[in-house]
């Protein structure tokens, strides 16, 4: 993707959801690949959590870090399956003011050239709620690889061109 050398990166301030019911901090792989990834793009961690699939807790810490004004980001990885414990789409619709649909068209046409047709069993999504970017990527490592490499990394880029979110940030409470 084009980067506009000449612009200025401005970093963005995320927050690591971890959504999981064996998860550990210690235990987190993916969690780790992503703070790991958006720290060495020029991100600034904001805060890092892990939450068990539980429609009620993960709206509880989106509220807390959508409220939160040192919280740009929050990307969260895992719930996203089928299963009836995968609750992170329903989650985020409980918070979301706009939908992001392109993004999870985008994230399974990247994982169907390295999958396949299990592609389908995964529901990232994103949107934007009161201001914030969510983005719930699936629970394994390759998946949170091509969320990051595959679309966060460039969008969340302020050079990334022809245009990119980072450049909506200042307008996205408008009414």
């Amino acid at each position: 993707m084009p980067i506009d050398e000449t612009a200025v990166f401005l970093p963005v301030r995320i927050a690591v959801l971890t959504v999981s019911d064996s998860r550990m901090h210690d235990t987190d792989t993916s969690g780790a690949i992503l703070v790991e990834r958006l720290t060495e793009a020029g991100h600034i961690l904001a805060d890092r959590a892990i939450v068990i699939d539980d429609v009620a807790e993960i709206v509880a810490r989106l509220h807390g870090w959508i409220d939160d004004p040192e919280v740009d980001c929050v990307i969260s990885t895992g719930g996203t399956g089928l299963t009836g414990r995968d609750v992170t789409p329903e989650a985020f619709a409980r918070v979301r003011d706009k939908e992001i649909e392109g993004f999870g068209e985008l994230f399974r046409w990247l994982s169907y050239a390295k999958i396949g047709t299990s592609t389908i069993q995964s529901r990232a999504t994103a949107a934007v709620a009161r201001g914030t970017y969510l983005f719930a990527l699936p629970g394994s490592n390759g998946a949170v690889k091509d969320g990051w490499d595959g679309i966060l990394a460039s969008q969340l880029d302020s050079r990334h061109r022809p245009c990119n979110f980072v450049e909506l940030m200042p307008r996205l409470k408008e009414r």
